[in-house]
């Protein structure tokens, strides 16, 4: 099981998807599990907050903890910028679970956000998303990889890595 992670504009529906495909898991784009109350708030350039969040990094432990429906696992893309947002996952999916951290600087994010069609994430709320982000680079499950890697260089490296993270 793996969550790729990072800010908005890191790349992780892009990275989860190619990630997915090369494990041979399921994908699932936190996104598409946020409620509509918080992307209609996302959307109107207001951050959200921890009580926002819970129930969506709910839904995602809820994905990466159902075992029948995914025995083998699955890969997530989810923020995941807090580490008491990680530890709630962890909780819910057990140590199986690897993190992917995608890393880059504001003007790369706030670029990618900005040239996005039809997300409901302006690139307004990019510094919002960097003042709420700890770094997860010193815990044990987690790998990074910078946003803007060559990935399909980068894939074989990044799978090995997160075999080997050990929670």
């Amino acid at each position: 099981m793996v969550v790729v992670m990072g800010v908005s504009g890191s790349g992780k529906t892009t990275v989860g998807r190619t990630l997915a495909q090369a494990l041979d898991l399921p994908f699932f784009d936190g996104d598409d599990l946020h409620s509509p109350e918080a992307r209609a708030k996302m959307g109107a350039g207001v951050a959200l907050t921890d009580a926002d969040r819970a129930p969506w990094l709910d839904r995602i432990g809820a994905v990466l903890a159902d075992r029948a429906a995914h025995p083998r696992g699955a890969v997530v893309a989810c923020s995941a910028l807090r580490r008491v947002y990680r530890d709630r996952l962890r909780a819910a999916a057990g140590p199986a679970l690897r993190f992917l951290f995608l890393a880059g600087d504001k003007a790369l994010m706030r670029e990618r956000v900005a040239a996005r069609r039809g997300h409901y994430m302006p690139a307004s709320l990019i510094d919002s998303q960097f003042a709420a982000l700890e770094s997860p680079e010193a815990e044990p499950d987690v790998a990074t990889l910078a946003a803007d890697a060559d990935l399909a260089a980068s894939l074989p490296r990044v799978i090995a890595r997160l075999m080997a993270a050990r929670g």
